[in-house]
């Protein structure tokens, strides 16, 4: 019954496989999800989807599947013997509702003035004590105060909204968008190279069972550092110019990157890499660090990340002299293939999307500079810089 909701899911772009539906059906075979749509989304959602970039197309395609099951729920109600329902109301109250709704004249006199100001009421009704409304103190309507009543539609206000799959919380995690803090470190996961240093405080259970084994049942416990990831990375942000609409974007990159990376360094440049870099953009002409200092003190198997859009007057990349902050003695190209060779991988990423790095002479210049590693800004993008310099 589930075939359709597969394919559904395969056209909105979600790599979701036979195996995986064939897990979501043994588990409702199981009874892990029974009679509840929200139960079945958040099963459904574990058991097909493999990679949290696809949450929101995961979302639209259970919407678009499962829109009319909301009135699934009118038609069986339909259904049930009015008597039944009522009987069924007035197990579920204790006694001190039943007080309650005795002080309306009980629930046939509840339910016969209910249904005497649905007919006289011809608008909709905010706040107040008499009409079906929301707010208020009305016995009638939605989100309101009073004791006894009935509610009249959705859940809302004091109560707990349904529906999670049309609120689309993973919005931003589509794998074509710009990315927030959150997303980021999703993509700079993929750069990591796992290590154990330090201190061995940690139990290594696998190699503590073999020892005891071998030690005829005597506990033999074994102990290893803390695994974390090693990978090792410098970044080199353009400030100033045309990157001050993307600062808000990398600000959350370099948040994320703190988070992700053990061994990292920063520094600050302007449209391009020349003979020295800065770390305090305050005081950016007193205090520069030489580019060689940089390649002679950061080993050869660091990785390097630029982020900038790569936006300037081709003289800056190709000519001595060509940088608009300094007269630079040599060109900025010539730093750049310095640092390409220095170290093992480098890549670019930029925050202007691809389809507008054609107007810019300055980036393809950049683009072949950097031997086509220059990736957008998107968590696609992230994903495809971070595995290149993973390998």
């Amino acid at each position: 019954m589930l075939v359709n909701f597969f394919h559904g899911l395969r056209d909105a772009g979600v790599p979701v496989t036979t195996r995986e539906l064939l897990d979501l059906l043994s588990g409702l075979k199981r009874h892990v999800a029974f009679g509840s749509i929200d139960e079945f989304y958040y099963f459904s959602r574990t058991c097909l989807v493999k990679d949290e970039k696809y949450f929101d197309r995961f979302d639209r395609a259970f919407g678009l599947h499962f829109k009319d099951l909301e009135a699934l729920d009118d038609v069986i109600e339909a259904l049930i013997p009015d008597d039944w329902l009522r009987s069924e109301f007035m197990k579920q109250l204790s006694d001190e509702d039943k007080a309650k709704l005795e002080s309306l004249g009980g629930l046939e006199k509840l339910i016969e003035e209910f249904k005497k100001r649905l007919e006289e009421q011809k608008e909709r009704h905010q706040g107040g004590s008499k009409w079906i409304g929301t707010g208020g103190t009305s016995p009638f309507g939605q989100e309101g105060y009073h004791p006894e009543g009935i509610r009249v539609g959705p859940n809302g206000g004091n109560r707990k909204a349904v529906k999670v799959w049309d609120r689309r919380d993973f919005k931003n995690l589509d794998d074509s968008v710009e990315l927030g803090t959150r997303n980021i470190k999703v993509a700079l996961r993929r750069l990591r190279k796992f290590a154990r240093t330090g201190a061995a405080d940690e139990l290594d259970l696998d190699d503590t069972i073999t020892s005891t084994a071998r030690n005829a049942g005597l506990l033999d416990i074994k102990m290893v550092p803390e695994r974390h990831n090693a990978a090792k990375v410098l970044l080199f942000f353009d400030v100033g110019g045309s990157m001050d609409p993307h600062v808000r974007i990398c600000e959350e990159l370099f948040s994320a990157a703190r988070t992700e990376f053990k061994h990292m360094e920063y520094f600050y440049f302007h449209n391009f890499v020349y003979e020295s870099v800065w770390r305090n953009n305050i005081r950016r002409h007193n205090e520069r660090i030489p580019l060689l200092d940089v390649m002679h003190k950061y080993s050869h198997d660091y990785k390097v990340i630029f982020i900038g859009d790569a936006a300037m007057s081709p003289y800056e990349i190709a000519q001595p002299g060509g940088s608009v902050e300094h007269w630079n003695e040599e060109a900025g190209e010539v730093w750049m293939r310095r640092l390409r060779d220095c170290y093992e991988k480098l890549v670019w990423i930029n925050p202007v999307p691809r389809e507008e790095w054609e107007y810019t002479q300055s980036t393809a210049m950049t683009h072949r500079l950097v031997e086509g590693h220059m990736y957008p800004l998107t968590l696609a993008g992230l994903e495809q810089a971070m595995s290149y310099l993973s390998k």
